[in-house]
């Protein structure tokens, strides 16, 4: 089997600083000790010159290439699936990911990804990207709906790699969180880094990396809120660590979340200690077609699950949507 072809990027101004391991490695969305093996074997270069040490700071404007060696796994079969296309041309799919689906195969996951039902009806996607992840330039955890943009040819691949890396791509999320803030919209500007103590979580620590997250109340009821949510970088669990440092953690996050709600009574204790997800949804995304040059505003509707969730825990009608 093959190796995969050398894909290459530019370092953004927003991974100034970072630990070469760990930028590729959440930038991938693969473990950290995946990319230092690669680092290793030599797969990784640096300005055109190979690179050993895990953590190598990296400058913006630095030429950063790296070669994934071959899967180990099989090749992927195709398998048949349900699929919400929000948007399909020559170069591009977006998918309304529903909650429950991991996008593609990882630990302990072989099979019944999102990739498989891809492959299904897109068999093209099998030679675009890195192994294991046909066509995906991004992604969206488990729990998480809304959203989601898959190339279909190599350069289309490339550029969106690139647009998402420098962060061109407008991203809105809407959250149920606990609590209501005092102000109507902020910013949270905090670095996001590995819990020091918990591994599986990711926290606000000093020496993390810069994380940016705009943030606007569009309504508050009974023990929750409504958020808007703009995803200026690009972290691990961003979102539901910086609610947590907001002070108004996931409904229904079973790591950053809280358990509240214990005063509660009748339907919305129950609808709110039931829900069985982060209630997260990535609602729009606007990009520059790499194809065409024009803007691309894409949006996934509500899930029906978040309605009933909102309606149950405070007794009103989900609130209307505006658009910027």
């Amino acid at each position: 089997m093959t190796a995969a072809p050398t894909r290459s990027m530019r370092v953004p101004e927003t991974w100034a600083g970072a630990r070469l391991d760990r930028a590729l490695a959440e930038h991938l969305g693969v473990p950290r000790n995946q990319i230092q093996g690669w680092l290793r074997a030599g797969l990784v270069r640096l300005d055109g010159a190979a690179v050993v040490k895990a953590g190598t700071s990296l400058r913006p404007g630095q030429s950063l290439a790296w070669e994934e060696p071959p899967a180990r796994a099989e090749r992927l079969v195709a398998e048949p699936g349900e699929l919400s296309v929000l948007h399909e041309d020559a170069h591009l799919i977006a998918i309304d990911k529903p909650a429950g689906l991991v996008v593609h195969p990882g630990a302990g996951r072989a099979s019944g990804t999102l990739v498989h039902r891809l492959l299904a009806r897109y068999p093209e996607l099998a030679g675009v990207g890195g192994p294991g992840r046909p066509g995906i330039v991004h992604r969206l955890d488990q729990g998480t709906t809304g959203v989601l943009v898959v190339a279909r040819d190599a350069p289309t691949y490339q550029r969106l790699v690139r647009e998402f890396a420098a962060r061109r791509v407008d991203k809105r999320y809407l959250a149920i969180a606990w609590g209501a803030p005092r102000a109507l919209a902020g910013e949270i500007e905090a670095p996001v880094g590995r819990h020091p103590r918990q591994r599986k979580r990711m926290a606000v620590v000093a020496r993390g990396r810069p994380a940016r997250t705009g943030w606007r109340c569009l309504a508050a009821a009974g023990p929750v809120c409504l958020f808007e949510l703009r995803l200026w970088t690009g972290r691990t669990h961003q979102i539901r660590v910086h609610l947590r440092h907001l002070g108004h953690p996931l409904v229904g996050d079973p790591l950053y979340g809280e358990g509240r709600g214990r005063a509660l009574a009748g339907a919305a204790k129950q609808a709110l200690a039931e829900f069985s997800r982060p209630a997260l949804h990535a609602w729009r995304l606007a990009l520059d077609h790499p194809a065409t040059g024009t803007r691309l505003t894409l949006e996934a509707p509500v899930p029906a699950d978040l309605v009933r969730l909102w309606s149950a825990a405070t007794g009103t009608a989900f609130p209307g949507l505006e658009r910027d």
